[in-house]
């Protein structure tokens, strides 16, 4: 038998336009199973098939309308001034459920994080700051001092002024706003003690600092739009979070239900292949674009959610250490043979063990979803759909 040559593949799978109300898991099984047949390639056990968010999101209908929002935002607020803190500087992301905030309020104080938001979307660079001998760790800059020490700054990519922008989206829902740049959550408890925490990763630890602090309404976009509002969708774990805008009066929500779809994908492809696969639902990858410095994780998480092949991370160890060090005198097939020998009999756990140091220990899903974000693309590739084999595979098999 020929010695196989291929490691990993990951492959996109054309699927129809998702419509709300389509049979999501059926069609990415049909998807799969004629893409195989189609390029000729085998369904196996522990071959990967991951669908992206955005259109089990679709299927399911999980859409909220800006109004849906704001009363939501008007019942846990009433007519308070609310502090809007630390959102991205985004318009597919943030802008349209701002948009509903401030339908919902009389008043915002807007609290952006500076140089960048949370993701690097940069308001200005670094240099510019240290140019101005400004720290951004305690400098609290008003609008106007922004401008003064900056001007206007267009965004590299959107060609947005994001103060700008924000500012006059919240001006024509009829809400009054105040800009402010700071670092530090507690600033906002000088101008109101009614708080939207817009962060995304980092939201837990700001919300304990402003309760800690005397806030008395804390709130972060992961506890907005929890339940549905005169029948629209929802999010019970993670509320706004996840949206993107769908068009300008509505975001589309993360979706809902996420485990009963992995597993009953996986369930339909056992009983057509007999094959056990594992199934994901994947939204943005976890990585930086070196040169825009943006990192790309805006959802709440890589995979909502995943069958349990795919928890943990990998263990692996580094070839090339093996090869400069444990058998740096060996090489051709005594070198292959002694490397798969090492990896056959490798520690259940390397933790801390030398040959795997450089092997960061990032989450499966982390990775495979990222893996299937960039093969996916973010645009008109046409691909919901990933399909990855050889993921498990190692030198040895």
């Amino acid at each position: 038998m020929m010695e196989r040559l291929v490691g990993t593949v990951s492959r996109g799978i054309r699927a129809p336009i998702i419509r709300e109300g389509d049979d999501l898991a059926q069609i990415v099984v049909d998807s799969v199973v004629n893409a195989s047949k189609s390029a000729n390639f085998t369904i196996g056990d522990k071959d990967i098939i991951a669908v992206t968010e955005a259109v089990l999101a679709r299927s399911q209908g999980n859409y909220a309308h800006i109004n849906d929002i704001a009363a939501d935002v008007k019942e846990k607020f009433g007519d308070d001034t609310i502090g809007v803190i630390f959102p991205i500087l985004s318009r597919n992301r943030f802008a349209i459920c701002l948009k509903g905030i401030a339908t919902g309020a009389k008043k915002i104080v807007l609290m952006l994080s500076y140089p960048s938001d949370e993701v690097g979307n940069h308001l200005v660079d670094l240099d510019s700051l240290d140019e101005k001998g400004i720290n951004p760790w305690s400098d609290v800059l008003t609008e106007e001092k922004y401008r003064e020490l900056f001007g206007y700054r267009k965004h590299t990519f959107t060609g947005v002024d994001y103060i700008e922008y924000y500012k006059e989206l919240i001006q024509s829902c009829g809400a009054e706003v105040e800009v402010v740049l700071a670092n530090d959550c507690k600033i906002i408890l000088n101008y109101t003690k009614s708080v939207i925490c817009c962060d995304i990763h980092t939201r837990a630890r700001t919300k304990r600092i402003l309760k800690a602090n005397g806030a008395e309404k804390v709130y972060g976009l992961d506890d907005i739009m929890t339940k549905s509002i005169n029948g629209s969708g929802y999010n019970d774990k993670y509320g706004l979070l996840g949206s993107n805008k769908a068009t300008e009066e509505t975001v589309k929500l993360f979706p809902i239900h996420c485990e009963e779809f992995v597993a009953d994908v996986q369930k339909k492809i056992n009983s057509i292949t007999g094959k056990n696969v594992e199934v994901m639902v994947y939204g943005d990858g976890a990585f930086k674009d070196p040169v825009g410095k943006i990192w790309e994780l805006a959802d709440p998480v890589v995979s909502p959610a995943y069958t349990s092949g795919l928890e943990g991370t990998p263990n692996e160890v580094k070839l090339k250490y093996l090869a400069d060090n444990n058998f740096a005198d060996l090489k051709g097939e005594e070198l292959k043979e002694a490397i798969s020998e090492y990896i056959r009999n490798k520690d259940e756990d390397l933790v801390g063990n030398m040959v795997s140091q450089g092997t960061t220990p990032r989450r499966l899903t982390d990775l495979i979803g990222s893996l299937a974000d960039l093969t996916s693309g973010s645009g008109d590739k046409g691909t919901p759909i990933i399909f990855i084999q050889g993921y498990f595979d190692n030198y040895t098999k």
